[in-house]
């Protein structure tokens, strides 16, 4: 370590892994905002915090698989954090919004911009603020990893895409929290993969289409929406690609 450097504690390298997974690959860089203001938050300069997300992203396996190598030497406290996360999504993630929070003399509630008058009173009230809570901290992820366009048309409306879980919410408790669980589409096509009418192969990320939807004489719409997308490959993200086991899930169930 070099004269006047200090080292990363534990609760930075969480604040900085947390941002990691909330920024596009392409937007790590110093003169970044909100690479500023965490910063600013655990009195570190804007540089080394970018530094510290290319330690990171140089653990990433999807990023070593395209040959980007980050910045290695992180160091063994960095290389636990990273594990912590990639091993265990849900929990970890939680701690660091929580930290996050705390951090910035706020609630997580408040941090995630939610409005808890909206809910009744009692224990059901905290249990579906949280599932609101760790609904938009995926949705944020997800969106950033796919650099705020929908993976199949492109579609860069933020209020049009959705954070769609490759395996259902409900049918997988592991991985709600997993980016890699994640894929970012506009409504109508969030609605078909749901429904399993459409799906992406686990083999090479091309898309399927469900014989459900190849009627005859169907309308212009269809073929315009679906029946050209056959065959056609999704556009991957720099990082978190998506997850070649869970794709598989979708696809069995895919007909």
């Amino acid at each position: 370590m070099k004269e006047g450097q200090k080292l990363w504690t534990r609760d930075e390298l969480i604040l900085a892994i947390n941002l990691y997974c909330k920024l596009p690959f392409g937007k790590m860089h110093s003169r970044n905002k909100d690479i500023i203001e965490l910063g600013g938050l655990i009195d570190r300069s804007s540089s080394a915090v970018a530094r510290k997300l290319g330690n990171f992203a140089s653990m990433d396996p999807n990023l070593k698989a395209r040959n980007v190598g980050g910045l290695p030497n992180a160091g063994q406290l960095t290389e636990d954090i990273w594990n912590e996360f990639y091993n265990n999504w849900d929990a970890a993630l939680l701690e660091s919004e929580m930290l996050l929070a705390k951090t910035k003399h706020t609630t997580i509630e408040q941090l995630n911009e939610i409005d808890e008058t909206e809910f009744p009173k009692g224990l059901t009230k905290e249990r579906l603020i949280m599932t609101r809570v760790n609904q938009h901290i995926f949705r944020k992820m997800v969106l950033a990893t796919y650099n705020n366009k929908c993976c199949i048309t492109g579609m860069d409306n933020t209020e049009l895409l959705v954070a769609s879980h490759i395996v259902a919410w409900g049918k997988d408790e592991k991985n709600r929290l997993n980016p890699m669980n994640g894929l970012c589409l506009n409504a109508l096509h969030d609605r078909a993969f749901d429904k399993f009418l459409i799906t992406v192969s686990a083999e090479d990320y091309t898309i399927r289409v469900s014989s459900k939807l190849k009627k005859k004489n169907a309308v212009t719409c269809l073929s315009e929406n679906f029946f050209q997308l056959e065959g056609q490959s999704i556009v991957l993200p720099d990082k978190f690609l998506p997850d070649k086991e869970l794709l598989k899930k979708h696809n069995e169930a895919f007909i």
